[in-house]
């Protein structure tokens, strides 16, 4: 089960949680971030749309996403609200818990390699890795990117780093996502090849890590270019710098340049 630092959610916080019962005016929820503690729906924050039977809405053994909207933290009492939740927040929350149960699985087996506990694998690597990258699974993931040394970085002992990094190599696969976009090219001088050569050699200057970059003609005055990077908004954001770069240098030499992105 996913660790939490603190025994209790906020107020407005996104929890996951799976219906436990259901019953004519609402449910109880077993909220699986923080050790099955219970919290209540009540039939009013369901649905924002008029309800003539809950049971259309809710079921028993059902994944929701809610919203916690109050908590009585003496009594420990929670309730949480289902239609307060917008479809974008309900997906990230998905996401980041999906993340967070892969990110434990991998804690825990970290722990049995090392013969200490799970609590033990949170509090000297798991926390470290939120503190310092955001989220335990991001940790996990720089990992595998850049090595053992993404994880000493965040204070992880190296006992736990070494099994760590071999674990993540073993269950985690970095998506790559690819962009590409094509240039025409004209510069009419001599030695346009040469220039036109030499301003397409600048868009492998100054790459981020974990990006790459190809450039290959499909007939001149044809260049297309790929960008493969782990994230669309950084591969996007290269594709654009070298676009600037590439259109800078030719037309420093009275070129023209033209760049066509594909979708």
């Amino acid at each position: 089960m996913v660790m939490k630092r603190k025994p209790l959610p906020d107020v407005g916080e996104l929890v996951v949680g799976t219906i436990k019962k259901v019953f004519e005016y609402g449910a109880y929820v077993t909220l699986d971030e923080y050790e099955g503690m219970e919290a209540y729906l009540p039939w009013s924050e369901v649905s924002s749309r008029w309800i003539r039977n809950i049971k259309d809405y809710l079921r028993e053994g059902q994944k929701i996403v809610a919203k916690v909207i109050r908590i009585n933290r003496r009594r420990k009492q929670i309730d949480i609200s289902l239609k307060r939740v917008t479809e974008g927040e309900r997906r990230r929350k998905m996401l980041e818990w999906k993340r967070a149960v892969k990110a434990d699985k991998i804690l825990e087996l970290a722990a049995e390699k090392l013969g200490k506990t799970k609590e033990e694998a949170y509090r000297e690597a798991g926390w470290k890795l939120e503190d310092y990258y955001g989220e335990i699974y991001a940790g996990l993931e720089e990992a595998v990117l850049r090595g053992i040394e993404a994880l000493k970085e965040a204070g992880v002992p190296d006992e736990w780093a070494k099994v760590l990094k071999e674990l993540a190599d073993k269950h985690i696969t970095i998506k790559k996502v690819k962009i590409k976009g094509v240039f025409t090219i004209q510069v009419l001088k001599p030695n346009g090849v040469e220039i036109i050569r030499d301003a397409l050699k600048k868009a492998y200057e100054k790459l981020p890590e974990n990006v790459s970059v190809r450039i290959y003609t499909i007939g001149a005055p044809r260049y297309v270019v790929e960008v493969t990077a782990t994230d669309y908004k950084i591969a996007e954001r290269v594709l654009s710098n070298i676009v600037k770069t590439v259109t800078k240098a030719i037309e420093s030499h009275g070129g023209i340049v033209e760049f066509n992105r594909e979708r």
